[in-house]
């Protein structure tokens, strides 16, 4: 069983930043992949980005190079640094990870940006 819990989402003006944390339970946290979803009203949840347990990462065409994904195996935290928000950033920001072929989600963030 794996839990997720995210936090650092709130208001914040064109061209901002924030960063999200994904704090995960569970002994495995070192060999799992973990990802940010998101999910704009009205709108599919999408792929943000992913980072896998050796430390590769993976990003979305929309935030390459805007947003950084992060680990900290020690605190079981997986970080979403967020620079330069744009509006179309604004959606609830869900952490995932996979573990033999079950789907864990967390409860998400909100995230509004505003013009």
């Amino acid at each position: 069983q794996v839990q997720l819990v995210e936090s650092g989402g709130g208001l914040v003006q064109a061209g901002g930043s924030l960063r999200l944390s994904c704090a995960a339970s569970g002994s495995i946290f070192n060999s799992m992949a973990v990802a940010w979803f998101r999910q704009a009203p009205g709108k599919q949840r999408e792929l943000v980005a992913r980072v896998y347990s050796g430390g590769i990462t993976n990003y979305a065409v929309s935030v390459k190079g805007r947003f950084t994904i992060s680990r900290d195996n020690a605190k079981k935290t997986v970080y979403l640094q967020m620079n330069s928000l744009e509006p179309e950033d604004t959606a609830v920001y869900y952490c995932n990870t996979k573990i033999a072929a079950m789907d864990y989600w967390g409860k998400g963030t909100l995230v509004t940006v505003s013009s």
